[in-house]
């Protein structure tokens, strides 16, 4: 497993080894041991999949302590512009974000520690997103930042994305009451 660091405390892009052959591929993308030897001590008790047409937009979507939840993101079907903003008041990259194509061909990861929003953009039909959640669901610690604050900037390199009414009404960074 290869490790990538972002600039950005504890977020990392992982890229398993991946093995092909004539019949196909084959490769890891959860291994405790492996994972404890790059220093991620990670215990997941909810695993969420989502499946979306092209130009979906889903965030940014994270849930307040004592609920909040880290994340180990994959696409396993198609490719999606994942999108992260650090809401870690005291973290250096605080209010910024973070962007990765994630595709299947590619089999690249991301690990989201608690702390950030998340959000991503189907860039094909059908795509499928899985992550592992280090904590459950709680829909009542769960909030959402509004995907096109102007604070934030981000490119989301759609021009009319499909979004969902609840996202449509989340809130401005600046808006936002975090415990992070």
């Amino acid at each position: 497993m290869q490790v990538q660091e972002t600039g950005f405390e504890g977020l990392l892009i992982l890229q398993p080894r991946i093995f092909k052959d004539e019949r196909g591929a084959f490769y890891e993308s959860w291994n405790e041991a492996t994972f404890k030897s790059l220093g991620l001590d990670l215990r997941f008790v909810q695993d969420n999949q989502s499946i979306s047409h092209k130009n979906v937009l889903r965030g940014l979507h994270f849930q307040h302590e004592p609920h909040a939840q880290g994340k180990l993101l994959r696409v396993t079907r198609g490719k999606a512009l994942d999108v992260v903003v650090d809401l870690r008041k005291n973290s250096k990259t605080y209010g910024q974000h973070y962007k990765v194509v994630l595709c299947s061909d590619k089999a690249n990861m991301m690990w989201v520690p608690t702390g950030f929003a998340h959000g991503f953009i189907a860039l094909e039909n059908n795509t499928v997103f899985q992550y592992k959640c280090d904590a459950a669901y709680n829909p009542q610690s769960e909030d959402c930042l509004i995907w096109n604050d102007p604070k934030l900037g981000i490119d989301w390199e759609i021009k009319n994305p499909i979004i969902s009414s609840k996202d449509e009404e989340g809130k401005p960074f600046d808006n936002l009451d975090t415990a992070f």
